[in-house]
C-alpha cells in the first residue's frame, strides 16, 4: 500500500482545476469556477515521533515530506483521502478526510481566503434545485453539516470543514468539500492561516 500511495504521490507539478458535475443528493457545495487538470504529489511516509493518535476515524500523525510547499500550506491527496498540512523541515502533518464522491471530485490550487467557528450553512441555489427539502438556512451548531470549524477557499464554494458524520471520513462521499473530524479540522484550523495555498490533486 506504502509504494502504491508513494507512486501516486511522487513530485509536484503545476495544476490546472478539473470538472465538478452538478450536485446530485449531498449537503456538500460544489465548484463554479474554472477548471485545470491533476497532478501528482511529493511523497510522504510516516515518521514514528510525534505520532498523535486521535478518537477521529483516522488518526492524524507527523510524516515524513519530500514537497516543495512552504510550511502552513496544504495538500490534500483525495486518491489517498488524505490532507497534509506542510509543518518544515521535512515534515507534514496529516489528517484523514471524506472527498468527493466519484463523479463530484476536482483538482486545483485554491487559497484560504476566510475561516469561521461553528459556521452558518446557506445551501446554494443549485443544491436547492436538487434538494428542495433542505433548509434554506442553517445556524452554526452540532447539527449544521459544516461541523465546528470551516476554511473558506478562494471564491468558490468547496470548503475544507468539519462534519457531524465522522464515520464518512477516509471515504469518498461529498460533492466535492473536504470533511474532517470535528476534533481534527479544530487543530487544522488553529494552524492555518488566511492566505495559505490549498492544492488538491486526483
Amino acid at each position: 500500500m506504502r509504494r502504491h500511495i508513494q507512486a501516486f504521490v511522487g513530485a509536484t507539478a503545476g495544476l490546472m482545476l478539473a470538472s465538478a458535475p452538478a450536485l446530485a443528493v449531498s449537503i456538500d457545495f460544489i465548484d463554479l469556477e474554472t477548471r485545470v487538470p491533476a497532478a501528482s504529489a511529493p511523497v510522504a511516509t510516516p515518521t514514528r515521533e510525534s505520532a498523535q493518535p486521535e478518537q477521529g476515524a483516522v488518526p492524524r500523525e507527523v510524516v515524513a515530506w519530500t514537497g516543495t510547499q512552504a510550511p502552513g500550506n496544504i495538500v490534500v491527496s483525495t486518491e489517498e483521502r488524505r490532507l497534509y498540512l506542510v509543518l518544515g523541515d521535512g515534515k507534514a502533518l496529516r489528517y484523514g478526510v471524506g472527498v468527493g464522491r466519484p463523479g463530484f471530485e476536482w483538482s486545483g490550487a485554491k487559497t484560504v481566503t476566510n475561516k469561521r467557528e461553528w459556521p452558518d450553512w446557506t445551501p446554494p441555489s443549485e443544491m436547492l434545485r436538487r434538494r428542495p427539502d433542505l433548509p434554506r438556512h442553517m445556524a452554526g451548531g452540532p447539527e449544521n453539516p459544516l461541523g465546528a470549524r470551516a476554511m473558506y477557499l478562494g471564491s468558490s464554494l468547496y470548503r475544507i470543514h468539519g462534519s457531524n458524520e465522522p464515520d464518512t471520513i477516509g471515504q469518498a462521499v461529498s460533492s466535492g468539500c473536504i470533511r474532517m473530524t470535528n476534533e481534527d479540522v479544530s487543530d487544522l484550523y488553529n494552524r492555518v492561516k488566511v492566505g495559505a495555498t490549498v492544492t488538491v490533486m486526483r
